[in-house]
């Protein structure tokens, strides 16, 4: 069950009107739009098209209700925000992390709405997913309650981390976001098999996440994936120039497989 009413969501909109749409999703807890808004986004409107970044229920700006952070919230604001775009015709998902998580549920529910899905670091929502990640969540809430945490973060990985951690600080303790995600509605495997649109999967080639290629290549019908040589987890902030690269490249061939579509 999601939540009775959507929290207001904080969203970005570039590039010029009536361009190809791209909506932009960013992962969970440490994370917003501005990992889209200073690294590929720009990029992406100054090649015409229509970009989209919101910031996640919780996030950013957006409202930080105390409850209702199971996947299908996130998925159904999703929903909500490309109702109310001014657009004609499936958009183009491109989620980071958690986010690429959110985007994956959509398609399957939606398949209708999106004309291709480029996710980075990420995988698609199974019960092992759900799990892994409220035990990552609420373990992140209880060390955080050791004052030695922070200053331990700002000196190992800066101040700019530390920063992002102290902001996420209360959706870690105050909300409920890490049992909701584990009571996440889970889509059936087998679902997975008949998602008919294109899939591009980007991940560092040193992040733990490089054993899901081989599996969303044989689970997917239409996926490729890329590794990003010599990164890690955050390869989209690490290496902007190359996964924007690819990005522009995955949308432009997916406009020129829409266009011969329509010609024939």
């Amino acid at each position: 069950m999601t939540t009775a009413r959507r929290p207001r969501l904080n969203a970005v909109r570039i590039g010029p009107p009536g361009g190809d749409p791209v909506v932009l999703v960013h992962g969970i807890a440490t994370d917003n739009l501005t990992s889209y808004y200073f690294t590929v986004a720009p990029a992406l409107a100054a090649a015409g098209h229509d970009v989209v970044m919101y910031d996640q229920r919780g996030h950013g700006r957006s409202e930080r209700p105390t409850t209702g952070y199971r996947l299908e919230d996130f998925t159904g604001d999703l929903a909500a925000l490309l109702d109310g775009m001014d657009t004609t015709g499936p958009v183009h998902l491109v989620g980071n992390s958690f986010g690429g998580t959110v985007a994956f549920d959509y398609a399957l529910r939606h398949p209708d709405r999106v004309a291709s899905l480029l996710a980075v670091e990420s995988e698609p929502p199974t019960a092992a997913w759900a799990a892994k990640m409220s035990a990552l969540l609420a373990g992140s809430a209880r060390r955080l309650r050791d004052g030695r945490a922070l200053p331990w973060i700002d000196r190992t990985y800066g101040r700019h981390a530390a920063r992002l951690v102290r902001r996420a600080r209360p959706l870690l303790q105050e909300t409920t976001i890490a049992a909701d995600v584990a009571s996440s509605r889970i889509p059936a495997e087998h679902r997975w098999r008949e998602l008919d649109l294109p899939v591009l999967a980007v991940y560092g080639s040193t992040s733990d996440l490089t054993a899901m290629a081989p599996r969303l290549e044989s689970l997917l019908p239409d996926c490729r994936t890329h590794l990003v040589p010599d990164h890690g987890h955050s390869v989209l902030v690490g290496d902007p120039r190359t996964v924007g690269t690819l990005m522009l490249d995955w949308l432009r061939a997916g406009h020129r497989q829409r266009t011969k579509a329509v010609r024939v």
